[in-house]
Parts: structure tokens; C-alpha cells; sequence
């Protein structure tokens, strides 16, 4: 197993290495001009000498080999260069927004498994009766509503006509709920969906059975039993949901002001801010990546089937 989570390290840091790569052309071939955004923030007359004094100062009109090497020593020494804007660090930029961002990543995870875990349950233990009938809705609904839309309709009623709820923001705790709903709500639909089919499969099973048979109670062996490994196909998709928690908080951040990194990456974007959005994706692109990884080492903990040595199954 150990050596198992040493291969996966050095292939995380291969991946990094490919997306830091991939960062840095996508930026060079993005439209637009980062030093004439940079001289118009600052208003004036831009001259042509004024411009060639902000390349230089910005290393870009060194080769592109240099300018990536640059760029790579950066990150690997957690340099990610400056801020075009306010010249701040860039890591210092992210390390002060990621915590918000974690924040609401961890209540849209609590209100996913809020609202998929009893529906899943519900479904697959009533199949083809009222409950299943309820949680397939509540997944097409939550399919179907886009985040942004989501997000509006309960700044309108919780906040507008019924005053309960802060509409935009960070302070509270009363300040993460909308987020945290609009941002958890749409992603349950597919963990509904997986849950319901892994726990029909695994009810099916034989030692199902015999724990029926000794009689055992039917939540006991839900809980216990089946929903463990209903859970294994949960775990691929709940790496890549790291990735859609990430993309979702650009909208869900800039819809109600929450200052995190997707906030942070919409303003970068509009100020052609290279350096900001380059962090932006490269640590976002680490979190996928880590979750991944976390996601492959648990598999041999969840399922006592799976062990990893030598490259086979025990």
C-alpha cells in the first residue's frame, strides 16, 4: 500500500508539472492584451514606450522557453508571480480566499449528502413505490434548475420576501446557507441516481440475504451492510466532484458575493489578470488531483476485497 501512495505521488507531481504547461500556453494564446488592461486601469494616455516599460517589467518580452521556465520555478517554489492590478503575491492572493472557498465547499458537500443519501436510501427501499417515485423527481428538478437560477430564486424568497436569510456576503453562518444550497442542490442529482442503483445491486446480494434471513433488522442492514458498498461507485464520481464544487463556486461565488478563489478568478478574468488566473487553475487543478488520490487510496479501506500490491487482487 505504501508503495502504492509513493507511485501516486510521483504521478500527481507529473500531472501538475503537464497542467502547469497546459496553464501557460492557454494563457499566451488567450485574446486580449494583460499591459494594455494593466495601463488602462491606471487611466492616461498609453504610449507605445509606456507599453514596452510594462513587458519589460513583466519578463514578457523574453523567449517563451524562459518565460516558462520562469513560470515553473515559481511554482515550484510557491512564487506564482505577482498581481498585475494591486502587484500583491499571488499566493498570498489565494492562501486569504481559499479558506472561503473550502468553507463553501464543505456546506454544499453537508447539504449533498442531506439530500441524496436519504433520498437514495428511500428509493432503492421502496423501489417502484411513492418514495422512488419522489427522489427520481427531485433529481430530474435538481438536473434540470441551472445554479445561477437556483441561486436568484432563493435570494428572492428567503432573502427578499421573507427576510430570513442574508443575500450576499461572508460574516455568518447565516451567510453560507443560500450558497451552500444552490451549490449542493444541483450536484445531488447524480449522487440520487448512483446511490439508488449501487444500493438495488447490493440488496441483491447473497450475504444481503442471510442477513435477512437471520433476521436482522432492514436498516441495520442498509447502514451496515449494503449502503458500504453502494458507496464504492460514489467514490469515482466524488473525485471529479471536486471539480465541479470548484467550477460551480465561480458562479455561485460572484452570484452572491462570497470572496473566495471562484469570485477571485471571475474578477481576474475580466481584468486579463494572467498571473491570478494561472494560480487560480493551477491549485484548483491540485485539489482535483489530491481528491483523486484520496479517492484511490480509500477504495482498499472501503472495500476489504481490493488490496493493492505487487499489481494484483487479493
Amino acid at each position: 500500500m505504501l508503495r502504492h501512495i509513493g507511485f501516486r505521488f510521483v504521478q500527481l507531481l507529473f500531472v501538475m508539472m503537464i497542467v502547469s504547461l497546459v496553464i501557460f500556453v492557454l494563457m499566451k494564446l488567450a485574446p486580449g492584451d494583460p499591459v494594455l488592461a494593466i495601463l488602462k486601469a491606471n487611466e492616461g494616455a498609453v504610449t507605445i514606450s509606456d507599453q514596452n516599460a510594462v513587458r519589460t517589467e513583466l519578463g514578457l518580452e523574453m523567449p517563451l522557453y524562459k518565460q516558462f521556465g520562469s513560470w515553473l520555478k515559481g511554482v515550484v517554489t510557491f512564487d506564482l508571480g505577482r498581481s498585475y492590478m494591486n502587484n500583491r503575491d499571488v499566493w498570498d492572493i489565494l492562501m486569504e480566499r481559499l479558506p472561503a472557498t473550502v468553507s463553501l465547499t464543505i456546506g454544499a458537500f453537508i447539504v449533498l449528502l442531506l439530500i441524496s443519501v436519504p433520498l437514495g436510501v428511500l428509493a432503492a427501499q421502496h423501489q417502484g413505490r411513492l418514495p422512488d417515485h419522489i427522489s427520481r423527481f427531485v433529481a430530474l428538478i435538481g438536473s434540470s434548475i441551472p445554479s445561477f437560477w437556483l441561486g436568484l430564486l432563493l435570494i428572492y424568497v428567503f432573502s427578499y420576501q421573507l427576510n430570513w436569510l442574508p443575500t450576499m456576503g461572508k460574516g455568518s453562518l447565516s451567510h453560507l446557507i443560500l450558497p451552500s444550497i444552490t451549490l449542493g442542490f444541483v450536484m445531488a442529482p447524480e449522487y440520487i441516481r448512483l446511490l439508488r442503483a449501487g444500493l438495488l445491486e447490493t440488496l441483491s446480494e447473497q450475504y444481503i440475504r442471510a442477513a435477512r434471513a437471520r433476521g436482522i433488522a432492514e436498516w441495520s442492514i442498509i447502514m451496515r451492510h449494503a449502503l458500504q458498498g453502494a458507496l464504492l461507485p460514489i467514490l469515482s464520481v466524488f473525485g471529479m466532484s471536486i471539480g465541479s464544487l470548484m467550477a460551480g463556486s465561480v458562479v455561485t461565488e460572484s452570484l452572491f458575493g462570497w470572496p473566495g478563489l471562484g469570485s477571485m478568478a471571475m474578477e481576474a478574468i475580466t481584468q486579463r489578470n494572467y498571473p491570478l488566473i494561472q494560480g487560480y487553475v493551477l491549485i484548483s487543478g491540485f485539489f482535483i488531483v489530491l481528491a483523486n488520490l484520496a479517492v484511490d487510496i480509500s477504495y482498499g479501506l472501503l472495500d476489504p476485497r481490493i488490496r493493492v500490491g505487487r499489481g494484483k487482487r487479493a
